[in-house]
């Protein structure tokens, strides 16, 4: 039986952070057996802010041996860059072209940039979504990991496929969202109402996956809890329930086992947990990231192998939209 193809892609920008790894990351290469998986770094979508065009280069690559280092087998996975493969632009200008100002006109995330960004509101920003869709559309994805906030652009993405298939041929394949049970939404620990953000100017938001033990251990201690004695899963306390998420996806416990485990315990104590498990959890990650910055040329090979496989798709599923519009 063919396994199920999954497409996701990540930015080249900031320092990758845990609700990164937790909320995507982790569920990639845990489904390496699972799916036909497709791994994208998606630099074009970068350029929709002001880059520096030489750290670019270098993030991009840096990206690359953190994915690696945190699990991305090449041998399971094709991983590449975004910007190496044209059809991924080609084939968003014909998207754009079927796609309405109205339906565009109502991304959400287009909104909330544009007034954190007031002073660089382009046209790349606005027409975000037409290349996330053809991003996805290129490879025929069955399956797309998703948090809430792309779940809207995931849907364009199927409406421009239905609409595409209904008015020229049966081009592209519909996909689906695939949305993890736990760790999907990993908050600041500054500020539990707002989510983990590369951005955000808070020292204590984020635990970024090179963090040392002590910068990791520091934070926590600084995480924001509430007044309450009693440590239980509940919406409602976001702080704590931030943390007990993050216990709970790397522990692998159960709910019930975890609140048991801190009966009569204090937010210390949790905070202590929580920063221990992350620390474990990262060190295999950094030893192995310190290995890789000395290896240029395999982090290279293994891109242009992953490039490789991926255009040959890529290709062929621009070629058959080019025809189905026209434009052969």
């Amino acid at each position: 039986m063919l396994m199920k193809r999954v497409f996701s892609g990540i930015q080249p920008t900031g320092k990758i952070h845990l609700g990164n790894y937790l909320g995507a990351v982790k569920n990639w290469v845990d489904s390496q057996g699972e799916f036909e998986n497709i791994f994208c770094i998606v630099n074009s979508h970068a350029i929709t802010t002001t880059q520096n065009p030489q750290e670019l280069r270098e993030k991009t690559y840096e990206l690359a041996r953190v994915l690696i280092a945190c699990g991305i087998d090449p041998k399971k996975s094709c991983l590449f860059i975004q910007s190496e493969i044209d059809e991924h632009a080609a084939l968003a200008w014909i998207l754009d072209c079927n796609i309405s100002m109205g339906e565009m006109s109502r991304m959400t995330q287009f909104k909330d940039k544009s007034q954190k960004n007031p002073k660089n509101i382009n046209v790349g920003l606005f027409n975000y979504p037409a290349l996330m869709a053809a991003d996805i559309l290129l490879y025929n994805a069955d399956l797309v990991p998703v948090g809430e906030d792309q779940k809207q652009h995931l849907e364009l993405t199927r409406n421009v496929a239905q609409k595409f298939n209904r008015d020229f041929g049966e081009c592209f394949k519909v996909p689906e969202a695939l949305i993890p049970k736990v760790g999907a939404r990993v908050m600041g620990l500054d500020d539990p109402t707002s989510k983990m953000s590369k951005s955000a100017n808070g020292a204590n938001h984020a635990i970024f996956l090179m963090d040392t033990p002590d910068e990791i251990l520091k934070k926590f201690k600084k995480a924001t809890t509430d007044s309450e004695a009693c440590i239980r899963f509940d919406e409602n306390r976001a702080g704590v329930y931030n943390l007990l998420c993050i216990y709970e996806t790397l522990s692998k416990k159960t709910r019930e086992s975890i609140e048991g485990e801190f009966v009569g315990r204090g937010y210390g104590d949790l905070k202590k947990a929580v920063a221990e498990i992350v620390i474990e959890t990262l060190r295999p990650m950094q030893e192995k990231y310190q290995l890789l910055k000395n290896e240029q040329g395999y982090i290279e090979k293994i891109l242009e192998e992953g490039r490789e496989r991926a255009r040959e798709i890529a290709q062929k599923t621009y070629n058959q939209a080019k025809t189905f519009i026209g434009l052969v």
